[in-house]
């Protein structure tokens, strides 16, 4: 018996990576999967079948999934990929959006173009899909008025959530993913839908860009009940987790999944705070205001 018995769940960017170890996990635990990968590079370009390489594992293991090989900012194509899961297994209950690319650089040397495409594909190609299957499920729970149980796991990672040089492309499509997150959990709730995102860290396709990477390694190239603590499929069994029932009570979070941690990241709230008791804010005197009552360093002009 698994955690995700009878349950429907699609993987976007499940071709390799972290997406692969998602989509084995879910299986695992009895997930019936649709594994989506454009097959591009990991800057986004040319194409290809790399979801059947996926599915394969996933059958050979006795598991049920099928490939699709749609765009996930292609509106359309998101609404294809929901309705392909319904059309093969009846229902869509969980929602794996970890789909990406990168084409990092500083801001001085980023084109428009690498800008914009991985904003697309990781902000719009994260709505896109949550989009069809809210409707999905709006649909369904208008229908009986009883929770309809849906999961949505979203990705983020370390640059989206402190920052990282070279990265303003993808650090903003990331920290955008943790707010949609925040939002999406509002919304959906009252349906009975959780929206939750986690913050992977791994060897992978796009780590293995950076300068100093360690090998890039797949989910399924780590020998079953053997630790690698840059297994692409770390986080794997978070996402299983957040994905079932016991999840119910867990939504609008973040969590990292770093080797041998859980972190659970706390989002934007107020620290210390400044009252001007109902005046208005004098420019000349706010740094030293702000010096020492909010960020605890010294007062510049002052000697100490």
């Amino acid at each position: 018996m698994g955690l995700l018995d009878g349950k429907v769940a699609l993987v976007t960017g499940a071709g390799h990576g972290i997406g692969r170890g998602h989509a084995l996990e879910l299986a695992r635990q009895g997930a019936k999967v649709v594994v989506n990968d454009l097959g591009v590079s990991v800057s986004g370009e040319g194409g290809g079948r790399d979801a059947d390489l996926t599915v394969e594992i996933i059958k050979a293991r006795g598991g049920e999934a099928v490939g699709n090989y749609e765009n996930v900012s292609d509106f359309d194509g998101a609404g294809r990929m929901v309705q392909q899961a319904i059309d093969e297994f009846g229902q869509l209950d969980i929602l794996v959006n970890n789909a990406g690319i990168v084409r990092d650089s500083t801001i001085v040397k980023m084109s428009e173009s690498d800008f914009d495409a991985v904003m697309n594909v990781h902000v719009k190609g994260t709505w896109a899909p949550c989009k069809h299957a809210a409707v999905h499920w709006n649909d369904r729970y208008k229908a009986t008025g009883e929770p309809v149980g849906g999961r949505i796991i979203n990705t983020t990672s370390g640059a989206g959530l402190t920052g990282n040089f070279g990265q303003t492309n993808y650090a903003s499509a990331k920290a955008a993913i943790a707010s949609m997150t925040q939002t999406l959990s509002l919304e959906l709730y009252r349906m009975g839908v959780t929206v939750n995102c986690v913050g992977p860290a791994a060897a992978t396709r796009i780590t293995g860009t950076m300068p100093g990477a360690p090998a890039v390694i797949e989910a399924d190239d780590v020998p079953e009940g053997e630790w690698n603590r840059m297994d692409p499929s770390v986080s794997s069994p978070l996402v299983a987790w957040l994905a079932s029932s016991e999840a119910d009570h867990v939504t609008g979070q973040i969590i990292r999944a770093v080797a041998e941690n859980i972190i659970w990241m706390k989002p934007w709230s107020d620290g210390p705070t400044l009252n001007n008791g109902g005046k208005r804010w004098d420019a000349t005197k706010l740094g030293t205001q702000l010096a020492t009552d909010i960020f605890g360093t010294r007062a510049p002009g002052l000697r100490y």
